[in-house]
């Protein structure tokens, strides 16, 4: 399993910041590092399993893409996404009402030049990558046995 404890009818939140003008990167890090030190402190005992927050490099696959040769996405470093992990939809709405919650949240959302929607999503898969000689040995299976 990858995310550790993730039960299998757990939910994944995301939340899409784009930076408004004026703001920084460094602005959205202190504001998003102080919120999730928060929901760990008060809610690693109420639902919250884990998270992560990443920000848009520019980059953008030519492989992996179907909408055209673009060579550098235009929210490059305005574009975050902040993806947390819980045991129920109901713990993260529990969350997200508490008191120490709130004005962190507020502080945070006035980095946000698209307000906020934050979706809730149900996993359907999760993996990690093979060892080296897991893979040689996936590979030796699949071509011994694909049709």
């Amino acid at each position: 399993m990858l995310i550790s404890g993730f039960p299998s009818d757990g939910v994944v939140t995301v939340n899409r910041v784009i930076l408004r003008h004026g703001y920084t990167v460094d602005d959205l890090q202190e504001r998003t590092a102080v919120l999730c030190e928060n929901v760990k402190t008060y809610h690693s005992d109420t639902g919250f399993i884990g998270g992560f927050v990443c920000l848009n490099s520019g980059q953008i696959s030519n492989e992996g893409s179907t909408v055209g040769q673009v060579v550098k996405s235009p929210l490059a470093e305005r574009e975050a996404l902040i993806v947390t992990f819980w045991r129920s939809f109901a713990e993260h709405e529990r969350s997200h009402r508490s008191p120490t919650f709130q004005p962190l949240f507020r502080e945070l959302l006035e980095l946000c030049e698209n307000g906020n929607e934050e979706i809730g999503y149900q996993l359907l898969w999760q993996g990690k990558a093979y060892s080296g000689e897991e893979a040689e040995a996936a590979r030796r299976a699949k071509h011994m046995h694909a049709a």
